[in-house]
């Protein structure tokens, strides 16, 4: 492998090249396109921040990951690639203590941590690539490393053993308890699991060491969870991580605990938050070594409980909610340089901003505006830098000084959306449900004439506890519907997150109640607040809870809309309550297991007003979609061709409850904006 530190792209400089003349809307092409820019790692010395950028590779069907370097020292500096070599993927770059870049490559068809000079030289591979490790966290002093992996549980080491296979064995999976499958994978009988191995002169030798003890479970959890939920302790001699314990409960469990553990695997882990059932995740040790901040839930098996920031003194075990009344869930944690102060981030109306809390006295401070802030990383001066996008601009690096001042920092898509006309979002405001503030997005194409009216794409967002949020999305992006020439309306319903608790609970047990109210009335406050929508011509569209809601409003709202989209919907409760593999969602949702609450399933089957269906319907799943079986879309379209409705069925057979290949992408949109066309002439 090669390494390249290259001339910085003129097309990631600030300033963009010259606009053409005659603008154009962002197309679907543009938008898988797009380079991705991912979390950035500072260098001990605060001058050097590497991030990892995708590329789309449009006939490989998959995307190229490479890393880049941008001198904080030097203002309008341009990012300069780092490390690239053609057909290998560069991801996670950490720094070590002597300034070294750290990350992963997945040379030679498996992962292996590498480093290389932050200024020129050949990189070093550093683990075995026959570990094929998932991820890693070096030691603060650079002796250990933290890895994880794939492994079966009990595993005194990351050494693979030789497993003898019989030779007339048939195709079967077998299993004797819940999550047999889980997101979209079918349980193969191993576990994510930390090691520790031993680094000299930058290299980490034998198979290290499990730290787990005889803990069965994911750490970091799947399918999501990753290096947010493990940390070193101050001197490297401990690791916290989160950790849900398997077994016969775990499909119905919440309880994410955090342990410590000796990094030597001299002792067993301990239990730090076994006094809560609830969620206790997002470790994160002050830089003094004495406390140890994470986030927790208080009701077990509610996944979308609020996450309050606790403070535990790691000598005496006292512990405090710091954030106990602030009426927002925490949704990463990082300590300031000085320790005095955390930085975190959490939905608030529509945005998720970067916040302060004060250590001492819990004070909450915002200290971004609009967009999505996310990858927080402290600096030395009381800053930090972070990831900013919004509904109209995809993510950046954006540097905050302690003074408050923000300053954009990278523009790395500065050529692709050259020439561009990205569209107008607005925020409103209607009296919902019960009177309550509700808000919601207006999203009008660029360019649209004074006079000229624009049918409306009504979007619904999933969770159902989530929100569409003001950042930009690479499956349900509103300057998309906007660039075919739709009117993109957004609504924030009860049961949506950033209002507060009350506002998210809203909605358990009453998925078709106070959302379709809402719905409605939102709808209509829209249209007559925006001049340029034609109410009269619209089509309604979601995934997951938005795909439900398509099948719930194709019964019960069934002469509003020229057509529905419902990827990946719950069709039938009940098939949905035996079907999906985690269960804590769907019986927190309507109050317990199908057989003990049947008449809550029932209220808001979808599967029970097929009679009164007739708008025609798109229906598109993932055939590796495990939380909403690929079957309710099957039978959501059967309902429709039974009723004569019409109606298409789009299946990814290598998708999952999200459409990640670019080429399905792709097709998703052609497909989406396809049945949009046709209804809304």
């Amino acid at each position: 492998m090669k390494l390249r530190i290259a001339a910085g792209l003129s097309a990631f400089a600030l300033s963009a090249a010259a606009v053409p003349a005659v603008a154009r809307p962002l197309t679907v092409e543009d938008l898988i396109g797009l380079r991705r820019i991912g979390e950035p790692a500072v260098s001990p010395d605060g001058r050097w921040a590497v991030f990892q950028l995708r590329e789309t590779d449009l006939d490989a069907n998959k995307g190229r990951f490479d890393l880049w370097r941008l001198d904080l020292a030097r203002n309008g500096a341009v990012p300069e690639k780092l490390v690239a070599e053609a057909d290998v993927n560069e991801t996670a770059p950490a720094f070590a203590p002597d300034g070294s870049v750290w990350f992963l490559s997945d040379k030679g068809g498996t992962s292996a941590a590498w480093h290389a000079p932050i200024t020129g030289g050949a990189p070093v591979q550093a683990t075995d690539p026959a570990l094929d490790i998932a991820g890693f966290k070096l030691s603060p002093a650079g002796d250990r490393l933290l890895v994880w992996a794939d492994r079966r549980p009990g595993a005194p080491s990351l050494e693979k053993p030789m497993i003898k296979r019989d030779a007339n064995a048939g195709s079967a999976r077998t299993h004797d308890q819940l999550f047999a499958r889980h997101w979209d994978t079918w349980a193969d009988g191993t576990r994510s699991q930390p090691f520790v191995l031993p680094v000299t002169a930058g290299k980490a030798s034998g198979y290290g060491i499990a730290i787990v003890g005889k803990l069965v479970g994911d750490a970091p959890s799947k399918p999501q969870g990753g290096g947010e939920e493990l940390a070193w302790s101050a001197d490297g001699k401990t690791v916290y991580f989160a950790l849900r314990e398997a077994g016969r409960i775990e499909a119905t469990s919440t309880n994410l605990d955090i342990f410590a553990a000796p990094a030597d695997g001299s002792a067993p882990p301990r239990n730090l938050t076994d006094a809560n059932d609830a969620t206790d995740n997002l470790p994160a040790v002050s830089p003094d070594g004495k406390t140890i901040a994470y986030a927790a839930m208080a009701r077990p098996t509610y996944e979308a409980d609020r996450l309050v920031v606790q403070l535990r003194d790691l000598a005496t075990g006292k512990t405090r909610a710091l954030t106990a009344d602030w009426d927002r869930s925490v949704e990463s944690i990082v300590w300031a340089e000085d320790g005095k102060s955390l930085l975190v981030t959490a939905t608030d109306h529509f945005d998720r901003p970067l916040f302060r809390v004060d250590v001492a006295s819990g004070k909450v401070t915002r200290l971004t505006e609009g967009g999505s802030v996310s990858a927080v990383q402290p600096l030395a001066d009381g800053g930090a830098l972070f990831l900013l996008d919004s509904l109209t601009a995809p993510a950046d690096l954006h540097r905050i000084g302690r003074g408050g001042k923000v300053a954009r920092l990278t523009a790395v898509n500065a050529d692709k959306l050259a020439g561009i006309d990205l569209p107008e979002a607005t925020r409103f405001s209607f009296a919902g449900t019960n009177g309550d503030t509700v808000w919601g997005y207006a999203v009008k194409p660029a360019g649209l004439a004074t006079d000229a009216k624009v049918p409306v794409a009504y979007l619904v967002h999933g969770g159902p506890q989530g929100t569409f949020g003001n950042a930009w999305s690479y499956r349900w992006n509103p300057s998309v519907f906007a660039g075919a020439g739709y009117g993109a309306v957004l609504v924030d319903f009860h049961g949506s997150t950033g209002y507060g608790q009350a506002f998210t609970d809203s909605i358990n047990r009453d998925w078709g109640g106070k959302p379709l109210e809402d719905l409605k009335l939102g709808l209509a406050a829209a249209a007559a607040k925006f001049g340029w929508l034609d109410g009269g011509n619209a089509c309604a569209l979601g995934g997951s809870y938005g795909g439900y809601m398509m099948n719930w409003i194709a019964g019960q709202w069934n002469d509003r809309f020229k057509c529905l989209v419902d990827h990946a919907g719950v069709f039938d409760a009940r098939a949905m309550a035996y079907e999906t593999e985690e269960l804590w969602f769907d019986e927190w949702e309507h109050g317990g297991p199908y057989f003990e609450q049947a008449d809550q399933y029932e209220k808001w089957n979808p599967a029970l007003h097929v009679a009164s269906w007739k708008t025609p319907m798109l229906v598109i799943h993932g055939e590796k979609d495990f939380r909403i079986p690929y079957t309710q879309g099957l039978a959501s379209f059967t309902a429709a061709q039974r009723r004569g409705i019409p109606s298409r069925l789009v299946v990814f057979p290598d998708e999952n409850h999200w459409v990640l290949k670019p080429k399905n992408s792709l097709q998703w949109h052609r497909e989406v904006l396809g049945w949009l066309s046709k209804w809304t002439n």
